[in-house]
């Protein structure tokens, strides 16, 4: 459950901001932002976000891609196999999953992340100050 610790660097802020709003564009669902700087040593951040189709995780990498090149965010990486149902972009302090139902289901990133923070995405979406929780 979001509760309000402390606030969210703008630059962090300004890339979740990013990558949701490209998200959101092409419809991303159950769409998740964690906190994971006090478990993790390779993020900072998670985002994971559902796709319906392979077609509709195809449409959200390529939305994904658009928003940080025209953002000059720089990719670290991705990988996925086709027909996985399991998409990874790594842009360093933030990492991003996008799945098909059923492999996040199978998956349950949620749950090996369950220390982690959530961050409110109606607050990381408006143009209030952030906090996290």
């Amino acid at each position: 459950m979001p509760s309000s610790d402390f606030k969210l660097d703008t630059q962090v802020k300004k890339l979740l901001r990013i990558c949701c709003d490209a998200l959101n564009e092409k419809k991303a669902e159950e769409l998740l932002v964690l906190d994971v700087q006090e478990v993790s040593s390779i993020t900072n951040f998670l985002i994971i976000a559902t796709g319906n189709s392979e077609t509709h995780l195809k449409a959200l990498r390529g939305e994904l891609d658009k928003a940080l090149k025209e953002n000059e965010v720089l990719l670290l990486g991705t990988d996925s196999e086709p027909g996985s149902g399991w998409a990874v972009i790594d842009i360093f302090d933030v990492m991003l999953h996008l799945f098909l139902s059923e492999t996040r289901n199978h998956y349950r990133l949620e749950s090996l992340w369950k220390d982690a923070k959530i961050i409110d995405l109606n607050l990381l979406l408006s143009e209030e100050e952030l906090s996290l929780g």
